[in-house]
This record gives C-alpha cells, structure tokens and sequence, in this order.
C-alpha cells in the first residue's frame, strides 16, 4: 500500500440521498422527482418493498395526458438484505442512472428482514442470544450497506419512521421522529430530508447551500443544486469546452465566449484539442472555432474600426438581415443555480428576489432565466463569480443589488 497524500480536489462524486416520514408524506413521488432531475435523461430504477405503491406513478399506457414517470420497476416481496445486495447488482449491470429503494426500512424489520435474520440467528444452540445473533446479522448489514454506498450511479433511499419518546416519571414528552432504520444509518447518507405532507425539510447534508431549507413537492431544483455541490457542471474549463463545442455557437457567442474566458484568465489555460487530442490553449481553440463561424459578405467590405480579440476576424458586413442574439446555454443556467446559492439566493422560494437582481445587472426586466440571451448570462455569471469570492457574498451581493435599485430609483 502507498501511505501517501495526494491533492484535494471534489469530484463529480454520486448522491446518496434519504427521504424519511411516515407513511403517505410524499417519500416515493418526491424520491421520483428528485431522480428525474438527477438522472438528466438517464434511466431510473426503483426497487419496490412496498407492494408495488411506485406503479401509482407510472405512465398509463395510451393515456399521456395522465403524466406519470419513466422509471423501472423491481417488486421485492421479501426482505433479505441479501436480496437488496442482488438487487442492486442486477441494477448496475443494467446501468441504471439512478437506484430508489423505496422503502429501505423493510430491509431492517420487514419480513425476512434483518431483524429477523439476528432473531433466528440467536436462537441457534449455543448462539448466545441476541447478542450471538448480530455476530450473524453485522457482516450482512455492512455487504449491504457497501452494496448501497459503493452503487456507481445516485441512491435515494426512503425510510419510514415513529415517533420517538423521552420517558421522565410519569411524564412522556415526544423529542421528535426516528427512521426505522439502524440507529445512526442516516448518517451513512449525504443528504436526509424530512417528509411531512409533501414537503421536505433538510435535517442532515453535507451540501451547504441545503443547510436548513424546506422545500414544497422536492424536484428538479433540488436535483440541480445537489448535482453543482457535487462538482457536476461548475468546472469553469469544462463549461467553456461544452460551449465551445457546441453545434449551437455562433460567431457572436464565439466572442462573447472569449471576453468571458478573458475576465476570468483563462485564455491561456491549456487543454487538449478535442477532435485532434494535440496540446493547445482555451483562448485558441476559441480563435479556430470562431473564425470557422465566421459570416461570409456577398460582396467585399471595409474591416470594422475595432480589432476582433485573439485572432478571431472582425465581422464584416453582410447583405442579409442578421439573426436574432443566441439564448442562454443549458451549461450557463447549470452554473446559475450555484453561483446564486454563493450569493445567499439559491432557495427554491428566492425566484422573484433572483429575477430581481437579474434585471438589475443585466439592465432589463425578465421574468424567467430561460428568456436570457447568452451575453446576458455571461455578464450575469461573471458578476456572480466575483461576489462569490468575496469573504461575505451574500451580504456584498444584497449590498450591490440595492444599490443598482437606488440608482435606477433616481434616474
């Protein structure tokens, strides 16, 4: 073995997400939506203890207008934890994006569970009782929860739960909810959220953006920040790259790509070229690509006044009426959701307060982030970027904003 440190760095790492509450707080469908968001297109499994209660929100075939999700579906009837160990190997052979196990309770005191496999276990001559019987049960549980944690793709596991109850004399006071699950499993997980009636709250993430917040029907918005904190669309180098190589780039997004490339210092950040793999530069294959989209004039015309950046020609003149300005990328809104949770406005129920700021840097109203062009989306992400390096964005980031809301109240 090699005893040495390499550097930290966060990788693009999986979720590993709990839903807890009792029964009908909304824990599958939550689960489903989450996966949706997670699964960006790919495939989701659900590995069913509850007698097939995930159906109820599948699509209905020859009925779309009913809605539903697209998910596979495994019943489990019986609960061995050995049998969730095959499950789930079954699952990664099919390349299932993400794995739901609703409910991971019954692997703990469902029928066949492991409850019942320490019970038998103890009951054997000479076993020694419980405590005999969990010398059988703790290897079982650890495959399972290494089957679990160690899934290539994202888990969401749902738990059920009971009150739990502080006994003092005569007096019982309720301290709250307990997973029925072994105590402290939770904190096997990345992210728990508690279910009451459709609504999710945060009581455990290592997420700090999560920290703290409830969330009505937890969807795709909640997958989107989970998916940034987990490194997965905020590398910089990586979005520029996808932008770059994007079928959709113009020659005007190739500008603006490289004034935002520029304001951030990465014009001479090495990369490797991605049709041929040999050495070069991010601000150069912005120049190859960009002058390839370069219009060509229906006749010969003076060069603009101003020299074009970096090697990518001026734009001449055309004959013919110029299309309208490119929308913002799916990379650009991916980094959004990030960077505004850096500025202390990453909460689902903060929309209005985003679009707010939004208008006010880019100089115009809008009233969903789609309508952005991909300049504005540019200019709004550098702006975010730079506050959220500051030792107090939040505070450095309101303090801007009213103070564009002043000048524009003066105007």
């Amino acid at each position: 073995m090699n005893f040495t440190f390499a550097p930290a760095t966060r990788e693009a790492a999986k979720a590993r997400i709990g839903l807890q509450g009792p029964a009908g707080s909304g824990k599958t469908k939550s689960a489903l939506r989450i996966a949706e968001g997670l699964a960006r297109g790919g495939s989701i499994g659900v590995i069913d203890t509850e007698r097939g209660s995930a159906l109820t929100y599948a699509p209905v075939p020859g009925k779309p207008e009913l809605g539903g999700h697209e998910f596979g579906h495994m019943p489990m009837d019986t609960h061995d934890p050995r049998h969730l160990i095959q499950a789930i190997a079954a699952a990664r052979a099919a390349s299932i994006n993400v794995l739901i196990v609703d409910s991971w309770s019954h692997f703990w005191n469902g029928r066949g569970g492991l409850l019942t496999i320490v019970e038998e276990a103890g009951r054997k001559p000479g076993a020694g009782g419980s405590f005999g019987g969990w010398r059988e049960g703790n290897p079982i549980e650890q495959d399972m929860l290494d089957a679990l944690l160690n899934y290539p793709g994202h888990v969401i596991a749902t738990m059920r739960t009971k009150g739990d109850y502080v006994i003092e004399g005569k007096k019982v006071t309720k301290v709250g909810v307990k997973a029925v699950q072994r105590e402290g499993a939770e904190y096997e997980l990345g992210l728990i959220l508690d279910m009451v009636e459709g609504t999710g709250t945060v009581t455990k993430t290592r997420y700090e953006p999560l920290e703290g917040l409830t969330i009505h029907h937890p969807g795709e918005d909640l997958a989107e920040i989970i998916l940034e904190q987990l490194g997965q669309g905020v590398d910089p180098i990586e979005v520029l790259m996808t932008d770059i190589t994007a079928e959709t780039l113009t020659y005007d997004g190739a500008l603006a790509l490289h004034a935002r490339a520029k304001s951030r210092g990465l014009l001479e950040t090495g990369q490797l070229h991605p049709k041929t793999g040999e050495p070069t530069t991010i601000g150069a294959l912005i120049a190859e690509y960009g002058s390839a989209l370069r219009p060509q004039p229906v006749q010969p015309t003076p060069p603009p006044s101003g020299p074009a950046p970096s090697g990518i020609p001026a734009q001449p003149q055309q004959s013919t009426a110029p299309s309208g300005p490119a929308l913002v990328s799916a990379p650009q809104m991916r980094m959004m959701h990030a960077c505004f949770a850096k500025v202390g406005l990453g909460a689902k129920d903060q929309r209005e307060e985003r679009l707010r700021a939004t208008g006010l840097i880019i100089g115009r109203q809008v009233e969903t982030a789609n309508g952005l062009t991909f300049d504005e989306a540019a200019t709004l992400l550098d702006t975010l970027t730079q506050y959220g390096d500051f030792d107090n964005p939040a505070d450095e980031f309101a303090a801007m904003v009213q103070g564009l809301e002043d000048q524009l109240a003066r105007a």
